[in-house]
């Protein structure tokens, strides 16, 4: 049982060679051919990796299939973690199916507004955005109820194991990204209250969340509604890195003389990124910086804080109920049979603990975000990322874009070394 709740990651390595090369179609491919690595359990893995894929891929009609297969997949596998928790108490929570993290739930309404963006449909987007800005508002409760009736199992089980609701406290009910994206989309289909009032909300994000945006608001933001009607605003956004992963963080606890708690907790690590800074340089002259509007990352630190609470308190109900039957059986009496039973029990509860690291892998690390007011016309610009010794690390070229005076010319780029 212990061994078949393991998930292979080892199909990660070739997606990853090509997504660091640029070459999105084949990191797309490579990770299609390797479904077979999913287990049943890990569908809405599958539909989010292969989706984000299809994205950067530039195929959007089916990276929107896929993302929203992973949104009912991820409804799916909550409701049924609700109810189906028998097999957690006996092994682990890898016994589950997953339901993904709650940044991955709320960005992948993102990057399907995006997608409805690039096939046409500025009223889908922004159908999108109100998606997400209604999961942020449902995520400050989300693991309440769970998170206090566990607490009472494990404090009835054992008041070694210390817990603090405070620190579940999750700090994220705004996102800038969904807001600035909803500023543009608004504009774009001339609703410009509507773009008023999503402007309005990208400060308040900062303003109310400065554990999540350390860094300054972008410094074009007051001009995107703020231009001569005869010019036009263009748009870029850029994504770079790659999201965090998990790490495994064990603790033991002694409950007896011969036998100790272990608990495995996930942990969130942000994966390093090459990039810097980031800047659109144009042919005619005029430089655009672009500036962080969202550290993805962060945001799944913060979001991750109710689960991590509730994955704490069930690993810990799990740990002592394996503990305590080690510790029983080990000093039932003093015959051999009594201690090797226990001896293997406390190996059982030692090995089966594990943490569930299961993570999405191909959502990007930051955004970063600008705009700047030209004259109607055709362009051609670079779009260079630097390193943090201001060396070029990738540049991505564009030919002949026709910027309008109506509509929306946004601009989406990726750098995810």
């Amino acid at each position: 049982m212990v061994l078949c709740s393991c998930a292979s990651t080892s199909h990660y390595k070739a997606v990853d060679k090509e997504l660091l090369k640029g070459d999105y179609r084949n990191a797309y491919a490579s990770l299609e051919s390797s479904k077979k690595a999913y287990r049943d359990k890990d569908k809405v893995l599958y539909y989010l990796d292969l989706g984000m894929l299809a994205h950067y891929a530039g195929d959007y009609s089916e990276s929107s299939r896929l993302l929203q297969d992973g949104e009912r997949a991820i409804e799916d596998a909550y409701s049924t973690s609700i109810t189906q928790t028998a097999g957690t108490f006996l092994v682990n929570d890898m016994t589950l199916e997953y339901s993904g993290e709650d940044y991955e739930d709320v960005y992948l309404n993102a990057f399907n507004a995006l997608n409805y963006y690039h096939q046409g449909s500025l009223e889908d987007a922004l159908v999108e955005i109100r998606r997400l800005n209604n999961k942020l508002q449902f995520l400050a409760g989300k693991y309440g109820l769970m998170i206090t009736n566990l607490q009472k199992t494990a404090l009835e089980g054992s008041q070694a194991i210390p817990f603090d609701p405070s620190t579940v406290q999750v700090n994220f009910t705004n996102s800038a990204l969904a807001r600035y994206l909803g500023m543009l989309f608004y504009r774009g289909a001339g609703l410009w209250d509507d773009a008023r009032i999503d402007r309005d909300q990208v400060k308040i994000a900062f303003a109310n969340q400065p554990e999540v945006y350390p860094f300054a608001l972008p410094s074009t933001l007051d001009d995107e509604l703020n231009y001569p009607r005869d010019m036009v605003r263009f748009n870029a956004v850029a994504f770079t890195g790659l999201s965090p992963v998990k790490s495994a963080s064990d603790m033991r606890i002694p409950i007896s003389n011969s036998a100790w708690v272990k608990i495995s907790l996930p942990e969130i690590n942000a994966r390093p990124s090459l990039v810097s800074s980031a800047e659109v340089v144009f042919d005619s002259g005029e430089r655009l910086a672009l500036e962080p509007i969202e550290d993805i990352s962060a945001v799944a630190r913060e979001t991750f804080k109710q689960k991590a609470g509730m994955i704490y308190l069930r690993s810990s109900i799990r740990a002592i109920t394996k503990g305590v039957t080690a510790a029983v059986l080990s000093d039932s009496d003093n015959s051999g049979a009594s201690i090797l039973l226990g001896l293997l029990t406390q190996v059982y509860a030692e090995v089966s603990e594990q943490a569930d690291l299961r993570i999405s892998r191909y959502f990007p690390g930051r955004a970063l975000v600008g705009g700047i007011t030209l004259t109607p016309g055709t362009y051609s610009y670079t779009v260079n990322f630097y390193d943090h010794s201001g060396s070029i690390i990738q540049s991505s070229r564009f030919l002949d874009v026709e910027i309008r005076n109506q509509g929306l010319n946004l601009t989406e780029v990726l750098c995810l070394k």
